[in-house]
């Protein structure tokens, strides 16, 4: 299976990491621990959640977000319900045609595997130089799926804006990260089989590995930043393989439990935390 239509779904966009309300400035504090530079980000146009970012050579970067107050009881946020850590994941959309819900969509009623996304909407933020950046979401419809299944963001305003990829200092980071190796998601046994069906449709590519325990799709680098990174980022899903793996699930379900990154220096590589999730640094040789 490959891409088809004008428009490919396998493009990885931005991660998301939440902080508890109100801490996002500690939790800056602790990426620079960790070797990277954080850019400002700004406040999302409803208001309730801002954000800082991490931005990789490669084009891709990390959001590093909190709600500014906690979310109200019943409140209909996506993220509203969801524990700290790597919660989401986003792959680059475009302005609106073609439709990437309905491309979706209709790959996945062919093969079908049980997936949805919602007609695009709307979104926004203000940066904290004022300047007002315009995107287009689309989102899987079943909220259960959110975090396990991308959803897309369309820049109608310049992705560079709302990218900081300039001035170059930006992208340096002290423990050498120069893109995402992979997005490590995990699964119970019983959830691979409908896991790994739902985001093939989604990235409208057959796995490049599959397995009983583990399947994995290679994504595609962004175009306009084809050599900052010595391969494209892979996407990983697997059942636990640990007793760390193991109580992950417990503790939170199926989804994201790891980021591996790039670096240009070997003598960086090993993991390391962030205050809610987990990470690896890769040399640009390694696998």
């Amino acid at each position: 299976m490959s891409n088809t239509g004008d428009v490919s779904t396998r493009i990885l966009d931005h991660i998301v990491h939440l902080s508890p309300p109100g801490s996002l400035q500690e939790t800056v504090e602790a990426f620079r621990a960790l070797g990277f530079t954080v850019s400002p980000g700004g406040t999302h146009t409803d208001g309730l959640t801002a954000n800082a970012l991490v931005v990789l050579a490669d084009g891709v970067y990390l959001e590093l977000i909190h709600f500014t107050r906690p979310p109200p009881p019943g409140s209909k946020h996506p993220w509203a319900a969801k524990q700290p850590g790597w919660i989401d994941f986003a792959h680059l959309g475009n302005a609106g045609t073609p439709s990437i819900s309905a491309t979706i969509n209709a790959r996945a009623a062919a093969e079908g595997s049980d997936v949805h996304y919602a007609q695009e909407i709307p979104g926004g933020r203000t940066r904290e130089d004022g300047r007002v950046l315009k995107w287009l979401i689309s989102g899987i419809e079943d909220a259960g799926l959110r975090g396990r299944l991308p959803f897309f963001c369309g820049d109608l305003t310049p992705r560079a804006w709302r990218v900081p990829l300039e001035p170059h200092s930006n992208t340096e980071h002290a423990n050498t990260a120069i893109g995402v190796a992979h997005v490590k998601h995990l699964a119970t046994p019983e959830e691979l089989p409908a896991y790994a069906k739902q985001l093939t449709s989604v990235l409208g590519v057959s796995p490049k590995e599959s397995t009983s325990t583990r399947v994995v799709w290679e994504l595609e680098n962004q175009s306009s930043h084809p050599g900052a990174a010595t391969r494209a980022p892979v996407l990983v899903v697997s059942i636990p393989q640990d007793e760390e793996e193991q109580e992950y699930i417990r503790a939170r379900g199926s989804g994201i439990y790891e980021l591996g990154f790039t670096v240009e220096d070997s003598k960086k590589e090993g993991e390391g935390r962030t205050p809610q999730g987990r990470v690896v640094w890769i040399g640009a040789g390694g696998s």
